[in-house]
């Protein structure tokens, strides 16, 4: 995965637009399907709870929503979301392994030094398009103590694309 520059604006607007329409879509298929549901299958007597039926239909609005989502993805109007998301998923990826890679990154493991390179650079991307400021200066200092390690093994991190691939080492 390649490092790409982002407009914060289209990402922020693109993004706030596909929840809010999730989300009111999940909704009203959900209570149109369990209505419809109770409407076909409920009993007709007074106190029973239809609750199972609601359930049904809240499943497979759910299941309906995600599969619109799915197919959109491919959509240029998801670009920006799906860039995030898919940036966000290799980062989870590299975190569940950050234990064993940080310690080789220190010891000027040069494989170890570009993941963690590209962790930082990605992780400082994502907390600025989603305004995630509180932690930047940790960040910050911690992708300094990387580059300062590269420094001192005589190494240039300018990396900005990473494959998954290299994780397997670890």
């Amino acid at each position: 995965m390649t490092l790409t520059d982002i407009n914060k604006d289209i990402y922020r607007k693109h993004l706030n637009v596909v929840i809010v329409s999730f989300v009111l879509g999940f909704a009203i298929l959900s209570l149109a399907i369990g209505q419809l549901l109770i409407s076909q299958f409920g009993s007709a007597t007074e106190g029973e709870s239809n609750f199972t039926f609601n359930l049904i239909g809240v499943a497979i609005g759910l299941a309906i929503s995600a599969f619109i989502l799915s197919r959109c993805r491919q959509h240029p109007y998801f670009k920006e979301i799906y860039y995030v998301w898919q940036l966000k998923q290799l980062q989870n990826a590299i975190y569940r392994k950050v234990a064993k890679i940080k310690p080789k990154a220190m010891e000027g493991d040069v494989t170890a030094l570009q993941i963690m390179d590209f962790y930082y650079r990605s992780l400082a991307q994502v907390y600025q398009l989603d305004n995630n400021t509180l932690t930047m200066n940790e960040l910050e200092s911690n992708h300094q103590i990387i580059k300062d390690k590269a420094e001192q093994y005589r190494m240039t991190l300018t990396q900005t694309s990473f494959d998954k691939a290299v994780l397997s080492q670890f």
